[in-house]
């Protein structure tokens, strides 16, 4: 996955459920404010802010969003890692979600409390900028912390 020049504002201005576009300009901002970052986008859509390397033990590195999301059809994808030491306390918190090992599952920020979210934004964001980012070539991130 590699950052484009495509506009996030308007990747968000163009998404079609009114309450979904309503809460991805909502996140663009909470992210902004978590990370201290503008919004890039990665690939067709996925909206990051900041972004690490990685190496596997298999030589494939690459290079992606420290934190993210990405407003789906179905749900509000949250690219942060729900699998670090900080998480557990703040998912257990955040309000109503699934997840997976890097991703937390949101229908509308309604039913989760912003200033936990905020807070799990800036955490995973700093984890990811101070654990899991490599230098090229430096061994980088195992596939278990992978982000996805």
């Amino acid at each position: 996955m590699l950052p484009t020049d495509a506009d996030p504002q308007a990747f968000v201005a163009a998404v079609e459920h009114p309450v979904r576009r309503a809460d991805a300009e909502r996140l663009l901002s909470l992210f902004t404010e978590a990370t201290g970052r503008e919004p890039v986008m990665w690939g067709p859509s996925i909206i990051g802010f900041g972004a690490y390397h990685y190496r596997y033990a298999s030589g494939r590195e690459g290079d992606a969003p420290a934190v993210g999301f990405s407003p789906r059809k179905a749900n509000l994808v949250l690219y942060v890692l729900g699998s670090h030491d900080g998480a557990e306390p703040l998912l257990s918190r955040l309000g109503k979600h699934k997840r997976s090992v890097a991703c937390v599952y949101v229908n509308k920020l309604a039913d989760v409390d912003l200033d936990v979210l905020r807070e799990l934004i800036a955490e995973s964001y700093r984890h990811t900028m101070t654990v899991m980012h490599q230098e090229p070539g430096s061994g980088g991130v195992t596939g278990k912390q992978r982000p996805r």
